[in-house]
């Protein structure tokens, strides 16, 4: 006879009294009520813009989503893009960038919308896990309203949280039924179709087979062949996306190993502060912040919360235990620690990535297991003043919560927002301020970028992305011995930065020491032999120096390397008409039209080549292309020319 899946509808007595267990149902309506209270709490969050918080690289700038094509979505999955891998998260931006553009709402929305099925799905899970209905309820609720889930909600960059945990869940779903079924392989194999769908939405997915032997041993099933080797597909799709997680992050520069930046026990102070963050945040979510950055060692001594944060876990754990061995939710208890253990695994950076040591949206499915522990608890208590006084308790913290993420959401409004409040969690580290001059760059505020870099440099003097910046903007306000000396400064800091060499070349070239500048740009190439800016630079500082015969070569290298760079085509085109390559010269400009068909400057110079080649006809017919296109020097010369 083929095993049933066992879930336990009674937990296991406390030694001290004798529990009677009161099993309460909800009205149908309940799960769909808590999906429409959702939807009201975070609207406020539909009408939030984008982000220069990884937006801008995964909606803005990503280059994947310029391609609505089975190619573009080949590419999709056969690349990895910002150290990660997670097709399916792309694809869906791909279809919301071709239908909406960069309007921010549907981006929004969608994430909201998949918050609210989550909250259903998690109701779901949760009634067929415990049987009961009250604490899918309590579940639920806290997994809705909790502030810590506003950073995976309310951030259009992090859909990926949405995406994976949604299938995750109906994965988790769907193999309750498998057991409940009596095995049948059509349910098993829409579990690991699930599964994999819940990879190509982000690797953190990778924990589930583990959590699948959790439920087996929580639910009673029996460990016997078949039980073991079902899982083995679930596990090697695990260590496959394990592996192309960590060949992700290689391929960005993105994967650091902690033990080469610190010592063994300061590593074992973090994890245990990272866990007692995860631990205090479910009941007290304060201090929240968009970034939860790695602390600032002074004489190689950390924080003394991080030392504190042991004794803490010691007491936690002692709490742990007698409540294990003195009520009847010791196995919930266990499981519920065990889920969240299972599902932070993977993000409680052992394998250090960014510059983050904990993250807000790292507790979205994780806190499941910590919810279901209240969950049951509050389920298992008898109708008397302990249920109500529980009742009342719990009532008070979902008021709390939602007013606390109601008001959280706002942080997440646009670029400022977040980066004042980094700021105003972290005001001695250099990043905020460096966002802060990024954000004013793109505004173009240039001396207000110039004051937050030069206070992002006073704050850390060994950034070089500070720097480089700094240089970049002095260079812009038309300073360039000042962006040298900073760019001095970086390259001293990072000598391998290509950028570096190749901005350092151009302001050199603008004090017009084009011996420098080309010695720059040398470097820059030795760098990066793809560097196609610095060929082109290259290329025009030979031309100014009089170096025609050297200077043809970096501009056809240049185009040729990046085939929608114009800059190289006016210089080939304008080098060429200067030594009486007429043809090629046409040719150059015949190529940027495919680029740029509608540039009225193009015209121009071909008509002015035109008239040096003494072919005043077609002169004459590029000249009046070029009035259409609204310019007016060329109507000078048809005066001129064209009668």
């Amino acid at each position: 006879m083929k095993n049933k899946i066992s879930i336990p509808k009674k937990p296991l007595q406390p030694k001290s009294k004798v529990h009677k267990e009161v099993i309460e149902t909800l009205p149908k309506w309940i799960p769909f009520a808590l999906m429409a209270f959702t939807f009201l709490l975070y609207s406020r969050a539909i009408v939030n813009g984008f982000t220069n918080l990884d937006d801008d690289f995964y909606i803005l700038d990503n280059p994947f989503l310029k391609d609505f094509s089975w190619n573009g979505v080949n590419a999709i999955f056969t690349s990895f893009y910002q150290a990660n891998y997670h097709p399916l998260t792309t694809l869906i931006y791909l279809f919301e960038y071709n239908w909406f553009g960069l309007n921010p709402l549907p981006y929004h929305l969608l994430n909201v919308v998949f918050h609210c099925v989550n909250v259903l799905l998690v109701f779901k899970v949760v009634e067929q896990l415990s049987g009961k209905q009250i604490t899918a309820f309590v579940v639920a609720l806290l997994f809705a309203v909790h502030p810590l889930h506003v950073e995976s909600v309310a951030w259009v960059s992090e859909l990926k949280d949405m995406l994976y945990s949604c299938f995750l869940l109906l994965s988790l779903l769907t193999y309750f039924r498998y057991m409940k079924s009596g095995f049948l392989m059509k349910d098993y194999w829409t579990c690991l179709i699930l599964f994999l769908l819940s990879l190509f939405s982000k690797s953190a997915a990778v924990t589930l087979p583990v959590l699948l032997i959790a439920i087996d041993i929580y639910t009673g099933r029996k460990f016997t062949s078949k039980s073991i080797i079902e899982k083995v597909p679930f596990i090697i799709l695990s260590l496959l996306f394990g592996v192309i997680a960590i060949l992700a992050q290689k391929a960005q520069g993105s994967l650091n190993i902690i033990t080469l930046s610190y010592n063994f026990i300061i590593r074992f102070f973090f994890l245990t502060s990272a866990l007692s963050f995860y631990f205090i945040q479910l009941i007290a979510p304060f201090n929240l912040s968009v970034m939860h950055y790695y602390p600032v060692q002074h004489q190689g001594i950390l924080p003394w919360q991080y030392y504190a944060s042991l004794p803490f876990l010691l007491i936690l754990i002692w709490f742990i235990i007698r409540m294990i061995k003195k009520t009847c939710l010791s196995r919930d208890i266990i499981f519920g620690i065990s889920f969240f253990i299972i599902t932070i695994s993977v993000m409680l950076q052992i394998v250090s990535v960014g510059s983050a040591l904990t993250a807000e949206r790292y507790a979205y499915t994780s806190f499941i297991g910590l919810f279901y522990i209240i969950g049951q608890w509050i389920s298992s208590m008898g109708n008397g003043n302990g249920k109500t006084t529980a009742i009342s308790i719990f009532s008070i913290f979902v008021l709390l919560f939602s007013v606390q993420t109601f008001v959280r959401i706002a942080v997440w409004q646009d670029s400022s927002t977040i980066i004042e409040d980094i700021i105003e969690h972290n005001p001695d580290l250099y990043i905020g301020y460096w966002m802060k001059g990024n954000l004013k760059r793109i505004q173009g505020d240039m001396q207000g970028a110039l004051l937050d870099y030069s206070k992002a440099i006073q704050l850390s003097p060994d950034k070089d992305d500070s720097y480089y910046n700094r240089a970049n903007i002095y260079d812009k306000l038309g300073d360039p011995k000042a962006a040298i000396l900073d760019y001095n400064k970086a390259i001293q800091l990072n000598p391998k930065l290509a950028d570096s060499y190749n901005n350092r070349g151009w302001a050199y070239f603008e004090i017009e020491n084009i011996k420098a500048a080309i010695h720059d740009f040398d470097k820059a190439i030795s760098i990066n032999p793809k560097y196609a800016q610095a060929y082109n630079n290259r290329g025009w500082a030979f031309y100014k120096s009089g170096d025609l015969k050297s200077a043809l070569p970096d501009f056809q290298k240049a185009i040729e390397l990046q085939p929608d760079f114009t800059t190289p085509y006016y210089n080939s085109a304008m080098l060429k008409n200067e030594i009486k390559d007429y043809n090629g010269a046409l040719a150059d400009y015949s190529a940027l039209l495919k680029l740029h068909p509608k540039d009225k400057n193009i015209y121009y110079n071909m008509g002015m080549i035109y008239l040096d080649m003494k072919d005043t006809s077609d002169a004459c017919k590029a000249w009046n292309y070029s009035v259409s296109l609204g310019t007016t020097r060329a109507q000078e010369m048809l005066d001129k020319y064209c009668h």
